[in-house]
């Protein structure tokens, strides 16, 4: 869709408020099977990893079990939080030889790296990472888990089914991969018709579309059958090895079987007296926390004016720079969005889950393993393809994540926020978290609060809805460009969360997401 929106066009997203659990995901689907396991008695756990494998059937060029991530979680009966990191890791057997560089140029997808012949380490087989998102969840259940694991999954499959419904935008979606698509003939199998993207459900009124998801199904099933291991050490594990061999890839079966997912100690960091939990590590958790210093230097105002919106410039350009020079070059932000989903849940007393799952770019690889109906991951394209640098591709190694979950807690109130967008993610979380820290803003407020987004470059991109004096102020220091919150593509990262305030739950989503939205447990539906 262009960025020329109507100037008539008012964009609003209705914000439930509940004493019962809600879950807000960028699909409504699968929002809808989170919010059914907590009024079957689920608590936000049991919620997240029903809502996490639905997510990866509906929208599957986002994420899904050939991905990973990262989540955060609140336990309300512990006053704490926990991190768990499933990221993605490169092959052990991966050789940094076989990716050598062409003479000049960079890369047209996410990240301008200098071009790999043939795109080694954007596209095929050979950008598959060891995924981490099935084990996550395992670790997850395993530790947290109320519910039968079988029953978590039952959703999804049911959802794999039936097949994807392809309504308008993902028929978009899936245009917007046509050719990459169709070089590989098991994704031009399930994604495309004669070459072409497939025709779009309800054109007529008539006619219903649906992809053919039963190979997912069927793995599902083996996962829901024998446990999250099932990925790795099972015969599903074979199989996917020898697929992604066969398309000349280097995962292994060595590779799954010794990948864990892991626990670890949040980022804890208090902000004008609000106090945050992110991922550490090789995530945007980091970014986030240094940002936020540099603003809490800074005097704000009592309304998110210019002193604010300079504060956010400053703090992001600054964690940027740290990110870029230490954490590893991860890129600016170019040409295609990422292929990253986030969900938030807070279930009725007050356990709350942020988590975000990608499979890096849009449609990952563009690959698809025939033995599982997997559409794989690009995890390798995290990598740097230069040598001698943070960042450097290298075999048996984790990649750097743009993910930021983040957990906030203001006296008794409670939010979990988190979004997709790659590089754009931490500035639409920090400043999130900043219009509640700082201004006290319910949900409503938060998510039609206009934003700027700050990646790193040169650059910044501003909401056109932003006052006058704020442009200024922005532009005094330096370049600003103005635009839209649009339906296709974002500008902006694309956020969801919910907040526990005065004993009430609530929750939103991108207000520009078509397909994103907030269920409470009364609405849910498997």
């Amino acid at each position: 869709m262009s960025r020329n929106l109507s100037s008539s066009m008012n964009i609003t997203k209705t914000v439930i408020e509940t004493e019962q659990g809600v879950v807000a995901a960028q699909h409504r689907g699968a929002a809808e099977a989170g919010a059914a396991v907590l009024a079957a008695g689920g608590d936000a756990v049991d919620a997240a990893i029903a809502t996490s494998f639905a997510i990866g059937v509906v929208e599957p060029w986002m994420s899904g079990p050939a991905g990973g991530g990262g989540l955060m979680l609140w336990r309300a009966n512990e006053g704490r939080a926990y991190a768990l990191n499933y990221g993605m890791r490169s092959p052990a057997g991966l050789d940094p030889a076989d990716y050598p560089l062409n003479k000049g140029g960079k890369s047209d997808d996410l990240f301008p790296w200098d071009t790999v012949e043939g795109e080694r380490n954007v596209h095929g087989a050979t950008a598959v990472a060891v995924p981490g998102l099935v084990d996550g969840m395992g670790k997850m259940h395993e530790r947290f888990g109320t519910m039968p694991w079988a029953e978590l999954l039952a959703p999804a499959i049911a959802m794999a089914q039936e097949g994807l419904l392809v309504d308008w935008f993902a028929a978009l979606n899936i245009a917007s991969s046509t050719r990459s698509l169709a070089k590989d003939p098991d994704a031009a199998a399930l994604f495309l018709e004669d070459g072409q993207w497939p025709t779009v459900s309800g054109w007529t009124a008539l006619a219903e579309k649906r992809l053919d998801m039963s190979g997912m199904a069927r793995s599902l099933q083996e996962i829901a059958d024998h446990g999250a291991r099932a990925l790795y050490d099972g015969d599903l594990a074979r199989m996917l090895a020898k697929d992604v061999q066969a398309k000349g890839g280097a995962l292994s079966t060595d590779d799954l079987h010794n990948y864990h997912a892991f626990f670890c100690d949040p980022l804890s960091f208090d902000y004008r007296g609000t106090q945050f939990d992110v991922l550490p590590g090789l995530t945007a958790g980091p970014t986030m926390r240094e940002a936020m210093q540099v603003m809490a230097e800074r005097e704000l105002g009592a309304t998110p004016d210019s002193k604010a919106y300079t504060a956010y410039a400053d703090g992001l350009n600054q964690s940027y720079a740290t990110r870029l020079a230490s954490m590893g070059h991860d890129g600016e932000t170019h040409g295609h969005e990422g292929c990253t989903t986030h969900f938030s849940v807070v279930d009725k007393h007050g356990n709350m889950v942020s988590q975000t799952q990608t499979l890096l770019s849009i449609f990952g690889s563009r690959v698809v393993s025939p033995s599982t109906g997997f559409l794989l991951n690009n995890g390798i394209m995290w990598f740097d393809p230069v040598q001698g640098r943070p960042n450097s591709l290298a075999p048996d190694k984790p990649c750097l994540m743009n993910i930021c979950p983040a957990l906030g807690s203001k006296g008794e109130n409670r939010f979990a926020f988190g979004a997709s967008g790659g590089r754009k993610i931490v500035s639409a979380v920090t400043q999130l978290s900043s219009f509640v820290a700082d201004f006290d803003m319910d949900l409503a407020a938060t998510f039609h609060q206009p934003r700027i987004d700050v990646s790193g470059g040169e650059t910044i991109v501003a909401d056109e809805t932003l006052d006058d004096a704020t442009l200024e102020a922005l532009r005094a220091t330096r370049s600003v460009t103005t635009t839209k919150r649009t339906l296709f593509p974002y500008a902006f990262a694309c956020p969801a969360g919910v907040m526990r305030r005065n004993g009430k739950n609530s929750g939103c989503t991108e207000i520009m997401s078509p397909w994103g939205d907030a269920i409470a447990e009364d609405k849910g539906t498997i």
